[in-house]
């Protein structure tokens, strides 16, 4: 603005207030564009899936074989476009946590073309009869952690407000989980809902898969087992690492739960919000506390990572979107 005044003080009086009207006219005009809209700009309209990890050991084999990539740098968060097993892809991280996950899953969408979202990580084994290395693609998502906090009435019991008991689940001590409020443009009115299910193509697809050549090594570190693939069940997330058998017990009990990670019912969440179909990929770096010693995340969390990429790149090349 201060140079716009200058400018008029320099030419002539009828040129400069002509320039000087143009120019405010132009840019309020602009805003108002902006503000009506509210629509973010499309980096490009390439009909892409994204594809997304939590946090980098997850992300390096997937961009290891990325084709002729380009990076966005979109607050702060590194976009890459390419072709991944012949489909025009962006690879990100989501970052760790619930909430990182659902700005960024929201992020991609509104700045890129997607018309699907797969995601690859590793996660904590919860269903006993699976092992370190396995990757599990749950068919439906929930998030234990949306919770009501209940209140202590007597040592060890916990009481939860009248007219809220049917909102909730089978509780962990004053832990309640209960469904989270969603909407969609379809379905603007408020429902309440646990379980986000993936796109059943993309399970149907994941299931054809059979068996695949997983990895039980890495850097000189072994598993004692042959990874397996698993297909369907469900998986759990929540804003907390796990490292606890009691609660690790009462997962699988509650849930049905194979695995428990820190960011996929989100991504589910916002996926089903924008009509846009997802599926997970997750392998076993620990056991979320059920082991005999300390937790294994740091020991086999590459060997884990490496096996949920080799299941969405296998994934990714059977895919027709």
């Amino acid at each position: 603005m201060h140079d716009l005044f200058c400018l008029r003080r320099l030419l002539p009086s009828r040129l400069a207030a002509f320039l000087v009207a143009g120019l405010l006219a132009f840019s309020l005009s602009g805003c108002a564009t902006r503000a009506a809209t509210g629509t973010p700009v499309r980096l490009d309209d390439t009909p892409r899936i994204a594809v997304m990890s939590a946090f980098e050991p997850e992300l390096t084999l997937l961009l290891a074989q990325l084709q002729n990539p380009a990076r966005h740098r979109i607050n702060g968060i590194d976009f890459t476009t390419g072709t991944l097993q012949g489909k025009p892809a962006v690879l990100f991280l989501s970052g760790i946590s619930m909430v990182n996950a659902s700005m960024s899953t929201q992020l991609v969408l509104d700045r890129f073309n997607i018309h699907g979202i797969v995601f690859s990580g590793i996660a904590g084994g919860v269903d006993p009869a699976l092992h370190i290395g396995d990757v599990s693609v749950p068919a439906q998502w929930g998030q234990y952690l949306e919770v009501l906090m209940a209140r202590e009435t007597a040592p060890g019991k916990f009481t939860i407000p009248p007219r809220m008991e049917a909102q909730t689940m089978a509780p962990f001590g004053m832990l309640h989980p209960r469904p989270v409020e969603t909407r969609t443009a379809a379905s603007p009115a408020p429902l309440r809902k646990f379980w986000f299910e993936v796109d059943p193509r993309m399970l149907a697809t994941a299931r054809s898969l059979g068996a695949l050549a997983l990895e039980s090594c890495n850097a000189g570190v072994c598993l004692t087992h042959k990874p397996q693939l698993l297909v369907g069940g469900n998986g759990v997330s929540g804003q907390a690492f796990v490292d606890n058998a009691a609660f690790r017990e009462y997962t699988f009990k509650t849930f049905g739960a194979n695995v428990l990670d820190m960011e996929t019912a989100a991504v589910g969440m916002v996926a089903y919000s924008n009509g846009i179909p997802y599926i997970a990929f997750r392998s076993l770096s620990d056991l979320a506390g059920g082991g005999e010693g300390a937790n294994e995340m740091l020991t086999f969390m590459n060997i884990a990572a490496d096996n949920s990429a080799k299941v969405l790149l296998a994934f990714l090349l059977a895919w027709t979107p």
